[in-house]
């Protein structure tokens, strides 16, 4: 049948919610066909749940993206992403324009950009976090909620709902089963976080084939274990106001959050409809034609929704800036009725905090002196918590060994307070990492979310810690028990490899002090940074005191502590290692009169930011030795330094002393290994010689 044989009556006597969702469906299957594919199957499959979301239930504002108090959409399933810019585009979000649209799966050559990316990105407007990899995106969502029900609980009085923002997560199976959704599921029925509902595209079928080949739980179940309520949408293909209905009755449940499983067809309507071979790639012709002529369309025009479709999704741009006009007359009024409450709400959603830097650097630091870096650290920690009321978060199951302190009436919880700051993550780490990114993303500078563990745990988070530092949000992380002075507990617990990764990270600031005057330097740089996330990597053990250390220098990267016009060589060092590396200059001079620069290097990422002159005073390049110390594998110094004094396999469980003997990194293994490099090098230029592990 051609366009010109349709008969335009049957697609005028369609429902409204039919010819919406085909319309949404047919611009979803153009922006998949136009550049030969896409991820297309599960985003048209979910065509009837994007309508009853962005149509019946979110509260948003296409011409505001940001409004405040908007209901929070997050695309677990972020592969589907066409989905959510077809939505955007619709309802009338200013810049999702169709010409956008048209860049999406483009080769994007001589210069060309566009904001439909493959996966959504967090830069975009109308897109709250950057999701990708499976299973991030539902414990953003946690994050989201978590922030959502803190400020209401701090802000909210007696009517005056002024934070009323709830969290929809739509996900496919695929998230379901990642580790991190897992944990991120099991933490948010524990915390009863019922301002959130997890929307599953059940489809019944995976990348690779039929989901009955790799699954056979009950899923409904799993989730009733979990703490969450669960209804079931058996037709979420057509029935636009069944999924409504279940979402508004969402709205209802408290105590909870709520998941609702839905039953779909991945590439519905077309002739892969229902198998693996729908989840990506382009539609047929015969299909896409007998979708547009269902509604009237012109199967030989693209990207051209019909007036009627587009007049049913474009009235919530109206409708949206109501809602936030109202949201605006209801807080005029909140203002006059609570002006103290009303003035700390405006400077959290400015992301106003006091003055931290000053803080810091009028702190003391003579009273730490010589303390583990994890306890100077703790208490720089607890004394900035009470001064910053945007400082939230927490760590995983090892609080009294991070030195992270907390009052008990400070949790997050229901059987205590919503106000609380502090949350007990339990032992999961990676969601913890990937929840913070989701409390940072709620809205710039409202929350300044800090996680903790052991350095070695941080393995687990990395792709949470990474999701963030990709995203340009500004967390804290501290990484204690840092190095082999672990001891006992053995190489499982000492990293001696995972420096490297973070250090190599792009956006992210990985800071390892080596004493409490450092520790404050690197918190004047982590408090202050709104673009990026930083690392804080501390010890256990007590240092030795390190003359002219700075907390100003910090920031710095690299700097020198002692200088020798006439030295024979330099050595560096950071963290734990910097005390034994002192030492060991002060015995290479009494044993062999060789004089030692010394420079302490707390962050390569700070100091790759120096201008070319001030690293180059740092680290010359006359080929006189420039050795590095540090009780990691020494991957990345190779770009600074001659020389490295390091790792080259897994600790071993044994006293910290012990630890720092058997390895040749104590003062006396490094003096050793120096001169066996001197020797070597008998004079010759250390720098054409290339860099040595030694």
């Amino acid at each position: 049948m051609t366009f010109s044989e349709t008969n335009p009556k049957d697609a005028d006597n369609m429902p409204d919610d039919e010819h919406a969702v085909i319309t949404l469906r047919n611009l979803i299957l153009d922006i998949c066909n136009q550049n030969g594919g896409g991820h297309g199957g599960s985003a048209i499959g979910m065509a009837a749940i994007g309508v009853a979301l962005w149509k019946y239930t979110m509260r948003y504002n296409p011409s505001n993206p940001d409004w405040f108090d908007r209901d929070r959409f997050v695309l677990s399933n972020g592969h589907c992403a066409m989905f959510l810019y077809a939505l955007n585009h619709l309802t009338g979000f200013d810049a999702w324009t169709m010409n956008e649209l048209k860049g999406y799966g483009s080769a994007k050559e001589n210069g060309f950009t566009t904001i439909a990316h493959g996966h959504p990105e967090i830069e975009c407007p109308g897109i709250e976090v950057t999701t990708g990899p499976l299973g991030q995106g539902i414990a953003n969502a946690v994050g989201l909620a978590i922030a959502s029900k803190n400020l209401a609980a701090r802000f909210n009085k007696p009517m005056y709902e002024i934070v009323s923002s709830r969290i929809y997560c739509m996900t496919g199976d695929g998230c379901l089963m990642e580790g991190v959704a897992l944990e991120a599921i099991a933490l948010a029925g524990h915390l009863q976080l019922d301002n959130l509902v997890l929307v599953y595209d059940n489809n019944g079928v995976t990348c690779d084939g039929p989901l009955s080949w790799i699954n056979s739980e009950d899923i409904n179940e799993k989730m009733r274990a979990s703490g969450w309520h669960v209804l079931d949408v058996m037709d979420g293909c057509h029935d636009v106001q069944a999924v409504c209905s279940s979402l508004k009755y969402a709205q209802s449940l408290k105590g909870k959050p709520t998941f609702i499983n839905i039953r779909t067809i991945i590439g519905v309507g077309t002739s892969t409809a229902g198998t693996a071979k729908a989840h990506h790639g382009s539609f047929d012709a015969q299909s896409v034609a007998k979708s547009k002529l269902a509604i009237g369309q012109d199967p030989s025009q693209t990207h051209n929704p019909t007036s009627r479709g587009l007049n049913y999704f474009r009235e919530r741009k109206q409708h949206g800036e109501a809602l936030e006009k109202s949201w605006e007359h209801l807080l005029m009024k909140y203002t006059l009725e609570y002006p103290e409450l009303a003035r700390d709400f405006a400077l959290r959603l400015r992301g106003a905090k006091p003055d931290l830097r000053s803080l810091l650097q009028d702190l003391d630091s003579s009273q730490l002196s010589k303390m583990p870096t994890r306890e100077s650290n703790g208490i720089v920690l607890q004394y900035l918590w009470e001064e910053c009321p945007s400082f939230c978060g927490g760590g995983a199951d090892l609080v009294n060994s991070n030195k992270f302190v907390y009052s008990d009436t400070d949790v997050f919880h229901p059987s205590v307070s919503y106000q609380g700051r502090y949350i007990r993550y339990g032992i999961r780490e990676h969601a913890m990492a990937s929840i913070s990114n989701g409390l940072a993303a709620y809205n710039p500078g409202t929350f300044l979310p800090v996680t903790a563990t052991f350095l070695i745990f941080y393995i687990y988070a990395a792709p949470g810690v990474r999701m963030g530092a990709l995203s340009h949000l500004p967390t804290i992380h501290i990484a204690t028990h840092d190095s082999f002075a672990e001891g006992q507990n053995g190489p499982t617990h000492q990293p001696v490899e995972l420096d490297s990764l973070y250090r190599a990270m792009p956006n992210l600031t990985y800071i390892r002090p080596s004493d409490a005057e450092e520790v404050i330097g690197a918190w004047m740089w982590a408090v202050e940074s709104a673009s990026s996330p930083t690392m804080i990597s501390v010890a256990r053990d007590p240092v030795d005191h390190a003359p002219a250390t700075s907390r100003f220098n910090v920031s710095k990267g690299a700097y020198v502590l002692e200088e020798h016009p006439d030295a024979h060589l330099t050595l560096v060092s950071c963290g734990t290692s910097l005390h034994h590396t002192i030492r060991a200059a002060d015995e290479l001079y009494e044993q062999s009169c060789i004089r030692c620069r010394i420079v302490s290097a707390p962050s390569f990422d700070l100091f790759d930011q120096q201008a070319d002159q001030y690293r180059e005073s740092v680290f010359p390049h006359d080929g006189m030795p420039i050795i590095s110390v540090e009780e990691y594998v020494a991957t990345l110094w190779a770009r600074y330094v001659t020389a490295s004094v390091g790792m080259t396999s897994y600790g071993y469980s044994a006293s910290n002393s012990s630890n720092y003997e058997r390895f040749r990194l104590n003062s006396r293994g490094i003096v050793s290994r120096v001169q066996s490099y001197l020797a070597f090098l008998n004079g010759r230029n250390a720098r054409q010689i290339g860099w040595r592990s030694i």
